[in-house]
C-alpha cells in the first residue's frame, strides 16, 4: 500500500520538497501530490522586475515534474484537518478531500498591510505574481515626473525603489524606511546603497513610519505628507490564514512550530517549510522569511522524510547564512557576507559583479526547482517503516 504524501504549495521550498522526495524514494511505495493554485512557478524573488516591466520567463508545474511521479493537483487549498489528517480543496472535479499519511505544508505567505488605515485599497504588493502585475500597468500609466513611494527599507523594499528608478527613469521614486537606509549592512555596504540611491535619483525618507495611505499620498508619525501618485507596500509577509485554524501548534503570527527536522512539534505527520514555519537558528534565533532560509528547510524535511519511511540516517544539517544577496536593478548589486545567524560582516561586495552574482543565485534557484531530481543518488529506496495509515473520510451524508 503506497504512502500518500501531500505538498501544499509550489513555490521555491514546495516544489523543491516534492523533486527531492521524488528522488529519494521508490515510486511503487509512495504517491506524491503536489498542490498548486496556479499552473505556473514564480520566481517569487524577480516580482520587482516583473512590477518594473520586465518579462520573466514562464515556468510551467506540469512540464517541471513531467516524469518524475509527482501528480500536480491546480487546485487552492481552503482547509487541512490535521487530526483527521485530509486536505480540503476548491475542485469540482474531485471529492473535495485528500487524504495524506504525511504533509508536507509549503503554502508560503503573502503582503502585510500591517493594519496601516488606507493600505489594502490604495496601497500595491509585488508579494504575489497577481500584484506585481498590477502595479506594472499602473506604473505603464503614470505621467511623467510622478511621485512613486516604496513603503519598507528591508531587502524587497531595496529591491522594488531601485529597479523602478531605474526601468522608469521618468518617475520620482522614493523609499521610507522606519530606520536608517541599510541600516543593518556593514559600512561598506551602507555606504554603496547611498551611493546607488543618489545615481539613480532616489529619495530616501529615513526613520520615517508611514501611518496612512491615500490614493494620492502617504502621511508620517509626524504628519508628513508625501506625495505618492502610486505606493508599494513593502513592510513585510504575513503567512497563509489556514494553518492558524487548524489545531496545528502555531505562533501568534500563524507559523506552524516545528523542530530541527521541520516537523511540526503537535503533529508528527505534518511537516511545515519555508514561510510557513517557525524554525530556529544559530543562537536559537527564528530563521527569516525567504528563498535562503526556505530551500534549504525543504531539503532537510525532504531527506528526513525519507529517512524516516526508509529506516536510513536523519539529516543533520544546521541551516545557517552565508550571505545576504540584494539587487539594486540590472547594473548594480550587493552582496552581504553574514555570520551564521544573520548579522552583518566587514566584508560585502559590490557594483557589477555583485548584480552579476545576485544573478546567478537566482537562476541557480529557478534551475534548481525546475530540475528538482537532476544532482542527487539515483537509487530510490524502499519504505520499510508505514507510519499509522490515515482513514478515508467517511462519506457525507446528503443532506
Amino acid at each position: 500500500m503506497q504512502h500518500r504524501i501531500v505538498v501544499l504549495g509550489a513555490g521555491y521550498t514546495g516544489a523543491t520538497a516534492a523533486g527531492r522526495l521524488a528522488k529519494r524514494l521508490h515510486r511503487q511505495d509512495v504517491a506524491i501530490t503536489l498542490v498548486n493554485a496556479e499552473p505556473d512557478f514564480v520566481e517569487r524573488v524577480r516580482l520587482h522586475q516583473l512590477a518594473a516591466g520586465q518579462d520573466l520567463e514562464p515556468r510551467p508545474l506540469s512540464e517541471m515534474f513531467a516524469g518524475t511521479g509527482v501528480e500536480l493537483r491546480l487546485t487552492a487549498v481552503t482547509a487541512v484537518d490535521a487530526d483527521r489528517r485530509t486536505v480540503t480543496v476548491a475542485d469540482a472535479n474531485d471529492a473535495g478531500e485528500l487524504v495524506y499519511d504525511t504533509l508536507v505544508y509549503a503554502l508560503g505567505s503573502g503582503w502585510n498591510d500591517q493594519g496601516v488605515p488606507g493600505t489594502a485599497e490604495h496601497a500595491h504588493d509585488i508579494a504575489g505574481r497577481p500584484g506585481a502585475l498590477r502595479l506594472r500597468e499602473r506604473l505603464a500609466r503614470l505621467d511623467t515626473g510622478a511621485p512613486v513611494v516604496v513603503v519598507g527599507g528591508g531587502l524587497t523594499g531595496l529591491e522594488a525603489a531601485t529597479e523602478i528608478a531605474e526601468s522608469c527613469p521618468d518617475l520620482d521614486v522614493a523609499l521610507a524606511a522606519r530606520g536608517g537606509l541599510g541600516d543593518w549592512l556593514s559600512p561598506k555596504g551602507r555606504r554603496h546603497l547611498r551611493k546607488v540611491f543618489d545615481n539613480l535619483g532616489i529619495t530616501a525618507h529615513e526613520h520615517t513610519a508611514v501611518t496612512a495611505v491615500e490614493a494620492d499620498h502617504v502621511t508620517t508619525a509626524d504628519g508628513t505628507s508625501l506625495p505618492a501618485a502610486v505606493t508599494v507596500w513593502t513592510t513585510g509577509f504575513a503567512v497563509h490564514p489556514i494553518a492558524k485554524a487548524t489545531t496545528l501548534e502555531t505562533t501568534d503570527t500563524g507559523q506552524i512550530v516545528v523542530d530541527g527536522t521541520m516537523r511540526s512539534v503537535s503533529h508528527p505527520d505534518v511537516y511545515a517549510i519555508g514561510d510557513a514555519a517557525m524554525a530556529m537558528g544559530p543562537g536559537g534565533k527564528p530563521l527569516r522569511m525567504s528563498c535562503a532560509t526556505g530551500v534549504p528547510m525543504a531539503w532537510q524535511a525532504a531527506d528526513t522524510i525519507a529517512a524516516r519511511l526508509t529506516g536510513g540516517k536523519l539529516p543533520n544539517v544546521p541551516l545557517r547564512y552565508f550571505n545576504q544577496c540584494i539587487s539594486l536593478g540590472r547594473k548594480e548589486g550587493l552582496i552581504q557576507y553574514v555570520t551564521a545567524d544573520d548579522r552583518a560582516r566587514g566584508a560585502a561586495l559590490t557594483g557589477r559583479l555583485a548584480a552579476v552574482y545576485k544573478e546567478l543565485i537566482c537562476k541557480g534557484a529557478a534551475w534548481g526547482v525546475a530540475n528538482p531530481t537532476i544532482g542527487l543518488p539515483t537509487r530510490r529506496r524502499r519504505v520499510v517503516h508505514q507510519p499509522t495509515r490515515a482513514a478515508a473520510p467517511a462519506a457525507k451524508t446528503p443532506a
